[in-house]
């Protein structure tokens, strides 16, 4: 019995520093790679924010290999995209409450499927899968529009979500030559 218990208090102590050692340092690692960013865009009686990862091509093929196609992308590194509204907006038609959501992605070769979740979860993939399988709960998702893929002839070299203001209000994510929009609107 008091081996068990030693064992247990192991396991225990074991736990604690990688959650509150292991994982704060291996954060900080992954984000000199792939920067923090946040774009927020206030005009027009909008108040939005999108806060990202910003991972690199690094001469990589992204979407189809590095990004597969069809399956559920964390949308960015490190954590899940978190995407906030002060207002209820519409996105491509569909209501979106006032709040905070965890944006996701399954990219395709034409289209992509954008989500937004109610949850955001610490690190938006498992450890089991070394970051290949993402933790969104469909249950909890709030939104899920389509958008057509638009192909850039330039390759961008950073992964980038803005708010584009040329021609009415977009969401764009834009990657190697990838590029999807999202029109927004204020919900009247």
């Amino acid at each position: 019995m008091k081996i068990l218990k030693w064992i247990v208090g192991i396991l225990v102590v074991l736990a604690l520093l990688f959650y509150f050692v292991a994982m704060p340092f291996m954060r900080e690692q992954t984000k000199k790679n792939s920067p923090e960013t946040t774009n927020v865009y206030q005009e027009g009686g909008y108040d939005l924010l999108v806060n990202y990862s910003s991972p690199s091509k690094k001469g990589r093929v992204i979407f189809g290999e590095l990004v597969p196609y069809d399956k559920v992308w964390r949308t960015g590194a490190n954590e899940p995209t978190r995407f906030e509204t002060k207002t209820d907006i519409m996105i491509k038609g569909k209501a979106l409450p006032a709040g905070s959501y965890s944006l996701w992605t399954i990219p395709g070769k034409d289209k992509w499927q954008i989500i937004f979740n109610s949850e955001i979860p610490d690190w938006g993939a498992t450890l089991s899968s070394m970051g290949q399988e993402a933790t969104r709960n469909p249950e909890t998702d709030v939104l899920q529009v389509e958008a057509s893929v638009i192909d850039m002839s330039a390759s961008q070299e950073s992964f980038t979500i803005t708010f584009d203001d040329s021609y009415g209000l977009f969401l764009s994510l834009a990657w190697d030559k990838t590029k999807v929009q999202l029109p927004i609107f204020r919900k009247t």
